[in-house]
């Protein structure tokens, strides 16, 4: 349907008024659409009308569109653009087996096992895994660690957000024959940030509950006995935290020539290393939502200063410390990538409200554990 009469489900046109002069209406694939032309800010507009699709169980967002139309009398093409309030239903479950979610985590159980395999030596090469496919069974250890820690992290965001009413994808896990065997896990948020409140809970879930399993993890790992040293061309530097650790329990890190620590103890590195980079403020990085809950709109400053930190720091590697290509090159390159986080911004609550005292000291807290997973040079490459 395309006409001025309010879509099957939707608020009436009546509504809106005051907010926002409605000139037509569509359905479009279970979307409703109302054209027409804001009176209001957008941003006054979302929030004034966000609770009333949300009543009719749809979430709306303020967009326009581009389309070209022939002027009945030139013949020419004319460029005009329109103002639509798009509500799409809302729902925070599940809908049937999620058989994407479930492929992708059985293509990284598989390729972490096999990076598994290498760390204890079964194995030398992912190739190796093609002859003799039992060896990375030795791997899982290493896999079953990993994937905690990662899952733990994803489903800690996907709890908080059902919790909200925000909805909210299954973790999905992305596979990669590298020396961990997987890139990690994301969720897709498919649903609006009601406040900061929101934002900030959804936010520091993730960063919090991962860690805690990166720490159980490395305390497990460092009570595990050392292995021979895999024939892998890299070196693991530590972070504060497990070194905290290792000191905690009296157990070593560093073993003589020919010996490693358990690979266990690397998978809590992973888990870390990840914790620190998703708490890089900036952008959709768990980091990003933190800082855009807990200072408003000042957020934009804080994430154009991240990329420049970054570069300096990779500067100062290279000039002043010297340090190994890989080290410089990681900076850099995650420079780089956070100048497009930066651009795209964090999510934008509808709410913008403070925080209270309690959740802006609990992400300070969590920002200084994020400090204590993070080291200059994380790996060298032993070529």
């Amino acid at each position: 349907m395309a006409d001025s009469d309010p879509p099957a489900n939707g608020p009436p046109a009546e509504a809106f008024a005051g907010l926002f002069r409605v000139t037509e209406t569509d359905v479009d694939g279970g979307q409703l659409r109302y054209y027409g032309e804001p009176l209001v800010d957008s941003r006054r507009l979302e929030r004034r009308l966000w609770p009333l699709f949300r009543d009719q169980g749809y979430e709306v967002r303020l967009t326009s569109e581009s389309n070209s139309e022939e002027d009945p009398f030139t013949g020419i093409e004319i460029d005009r653009t329109r103002h639509v309030l798009v509500a799409t239903p809302h729902s925070t479950g599940i809908d049937g087996i999620p058989w994407t979610n479930v492929a992708f985590a059985l293509l990284t159980v598989l390729s972490t096992l096999v990076a598994g395999a290498r760390w204890y030596g079964t194995i030398d090469t992912v190739g190796d895994a093609l002859v003799d496919p039992m060896a990375v069974l030795a791997g899982w250890p290493f896999a079953l660690a990993v994937l905690s820690i990662l899952g733990v992290h994803e489903l800690g965001h996907y709890v908080l957000s059902r919790y909200h009413g925000v909805d909210a994808s299954l973790p999905y896990f992305i596979p990669l024959p590298n020396v961990i065997g997987t890139m990690g896990a994301v969720i897709s948020m498919r649903g609006r940030m009601p406040s900061r409140k929101t934002l900030f809970d959804i936010g520091v879930a993730g960063p919090l509950a991962g860690l805690v399993v990166a720490c159980i993890v490395t305390l497990v790992g460092l009570g595990l006995p050392p292995v021979p040293t895999p024939a892998i061309p890299i070196e693991f530097n530590y972070p504060l935290l497990v070194q905290w650790l290792a000191d905690l329990t009296g157990q070593p890190i560093d073993y003589p020539a020919g010996m490693s620590v358990n690979p266990v103890v690397f998978a809590g590195w992973v888990g870390m290393f990840v914790t620190f980079l998703n708490l890089i403020p900036v952008g959709q990085l768990d980091g990003g939502h933190l800082v855009r809950a807990m200072v408003g709109e000042r957020q934009a400053t804080v994430g154009a200063l991240v990329p420049a930190a970054l570069f300096a720091l990779a500067a100062y590697l290279y000039y002043i410390q010297h340090a190994a290509f890989n080290a410089v090159f990681l900076w850099v390159f995650w420079g780089v990538f956070t100048m497009a986080f930066a651009y795209a911004g964090p999510a934008t609550p509808i709410y913008d409200d403070a925080l209270d005292t309690k959740r802006v000291l609990l992400g300070f807290v969590t920002f200084g554990l994020g400090i204590l997973c993070f080291t200059p040079v994380p790996f060298e490459l032993a070529l």
